[in-house]
């Protein structure tokens, strides 16, 4: 399969599991050896200024952590609008990227137009993600650089509603289905 490396998964109405249930998920790597991603629609109730200090300089004084995934929640991921996408320690689409974990933090606040603080990450192992697109357990989507640094709250049914078609109405989906 071509790499998906910069695309959007956008859960289906199927994906129950409490990780992935209506999230959207951006991937930063998928090749032979597996996937990688970041939830873009779990924002934690802890603040960055609060969590990670040194890092709340790239950042809204409000703006919380995210949840990227279940993968070492311990860990720290950086992502970034660049003004020089080439600055970044690695480039996921367009000028978006990581912020390396050695970089120098008042360098790279003048170097970025926006960024995003992530706790932990998505992996899948080799050919695990492709199965789960092979079973319609995700949608695929071309993502924009409102769907990484833009509101999270709405993302999974805006996202379904660009897509269009069939999508637009699952967007209207309620988050419990029995309340319908």
């Amino acid at each position: 399969m071509e790499s998906l490396k910069g695309q959007l998964l956008v859960a289906s109405a199927d994906l129950l599991d409490p990780n992935f249930k209506r999230s959207v998920v951006l991937v930063t790597e998928h090749g032979d050896d597996g996937a990688l991603g970041l939830v873009l629609n779990r924002p934690a109730e802890t603040k960055v200024a609060d969590a990670v200090t040194p890092l709340a300089a790239l950042v809204d004084d409000v703006e919380p952590v995210y949840v990227g995934g279940p993968v070492e929640p311990g860990s720290v991921i950086v992502l970034a609008q660049f003004l020089d996408p080439d600055d970044a320690a690695a480039t996921i689409f367009d000028d978006v990227g990581f912020i390396g974990g050695d970089a120098d933090l008042d360098e790279v606040a003048g170097s970025i137009t926006r960024a995003r603080v992530f706790a932990g990450y998505s992996g899948w192992g080799a050919g695990q993600l492709d199965a789960e697109l092979n079973a319609e357990g995700w949608i695929l989507m071309d993502a924009t650089h409102e769907d990484v640094f833009g509101p999270s709250d709405e993302l999974w049914s805006d996202v379904l509603r660009r897509k269009g078609g069939p999508y637009a109405l699952l967007a209207t989906m309620p988050p419990d289905p029995s309340l319908n």
